[in-house]
């Protein structure tokens, strides 16, 4: 079995997650016992110099505690009100808790756009450095009072790995209802067995994921694989461990070996090119011929001679999605021309987009260095 401790060493700053079976009973209610383990240990990693966050589920379950429910809610606007009910319960006896052990926090509710937009991106990353700067500890829930599916994250392993991104966080625990990431669901294979150490997540590992069984919960294995992907791409090593005994935080970050630990890529992408594949929102599609195809993955920026098709509407400095002309997504980037321009100017030589448009602020529609390049030729 291979050393952690090599992965754990130099430690600053730590994002651990909770979900919603840790943090809540069978019934909906907070496990007051094990929320109060939980802010004890955080309080004593962050009193030996560790900055935290925590990103916590939580908010509808407690909700439905509150009002007696013994389903989740359907509709967006019944989920929207569980969750301001229960948001409520959940910050209280937080900062009630941690006030106990002498901290300070910090509430941030964040929606998909506040990750999407690039200027809302700065303005959290400075929010939460300001933070550390106070000796404050963030906690951190997807705004479900307000959100709609358009601006939703989602679930919150996939958030925990975009704050973890957007504030350069050495490491990412997940606590949840299980080990951590088994060669097959033990619930239904009684002879898996838990994955030490992944070193590449790829189609094996993305095919073993599986749902939870939670009635409360929404993340299961397979958005946890989604949050090593966004952490391990961005330089971050994550763990999944089970949150049942909240004193394996410190055990992890002492370097024991719990859970399945994700080891960062050597070459993480760059800060803007990990935004434009995780963080942004995608606004429309451009198809491509296949000369354009093969240039683009041979790390060529993208002229306006190769573009076939237009797919919905996007705005000058926008994502978008590149594909070709199988509709396979081959990149995505940030456009330099509108729909409506670049709709103008497809097919052409960029010697032609002046008197075709009757200006030409770029030569080309997507550069290579505001392109992720997915695969392809």
């Amino acid at each position: 079995m291979v050393s952690r401790t090599a992965y754990v060493k130099n430690l600053k700053r730590i994002v651990i997650k909770v979900g919603t079976t840790t943090l809540t009973h069978e019934s909906g209610l907070i496990n007051l016992s094990r929320m109060e383990k939980l802010v004890r240990f955080m309080s004593d990693l962050h009193n030996e110099g560790y900055e935290i966050v925590l990103v916590t589920s939580g908010a509808i379950g407690a909700g439905m505690g509150k009002l007696n429910l013994t389903e989740r809610p359907r509709t967006i606007p019944e989920k929207q009100a569980v969750a301001a009910v229960g948001q409520v319960a959940l910050i209280h006896m937080y900062q009630k808790i941690f006030s106990e052990y002498g901290k300070t926090v910090a509430q941030l509710l964040l929606t998909k756009e506040d990750i999407s937009s690039r200027t809302r991106f700065l303005n959290a990353r400075n929010a939460f450095f300001s933070i550390f700067s106070q000796k404050v500890i963030p906690i951190v829930n997807e705004n479900d009072a307000v959100a709609i599916d358009e601006i939703k994250v989602g679930d919150n392993d996939t958030l925990s790995a975009l704050v973890s991104s957007l504030i350069d966080a050495d490491l990412l625990i997940i606590l949840s209802d299980i080990d951590g990431l088994y060669t097959a669901n033990p619930k239904e294979v009684p002879d898996a067995t838990l994955i030490d150490i992944v070193e590449n997540i790829d189609s094996n590992i993305k095919k073993i994921a599986s749902g939870s069984g939670s009635k409360f919960g929404t993340g299961g294995m397979a958005t946890k694989i989604k949050a090593a992907e966004i952490c391990t791409s961005s330089g971050i090593n994550m763990v999944i461990a089970k949150g049942e005994d909240p004193e394996i935080i410190r055990k992890i970050v002492k370097g024991e070996n719990i859970g399945t630990l994700f080891i960062k890529n050597d070459k993480k992408l760059s800060a803007r090119k990990h935004w434009i594949i995780y963080g942004s929102k995608k606004s429309g599609k451009i198809v491509v011929d296949t000369g354009a195809s093969r240039a683009i993955c041979q790390h060529k920026s993208l002229l306006p001679s190769g573009i076939i098709e237009i797919v919905g509407t996007f705005k000058k400095g926008d994502i978008v999605s590149i594909l070709d002309e199988e509709f396979v997504e081959i990149a995505r980037g940030i456009v330099n021309y509108s729909s409506h321009e670049v709709d103008k100017i497809k097919g052409c030589q960029t010697s032609d987009i002046s008197n075709i448009l009757g200006y030409k602020d770029y030569d080309v529609v997507v550069h290579l260095n505001n392109m992720h390049i997915l695969g392809g030729f």
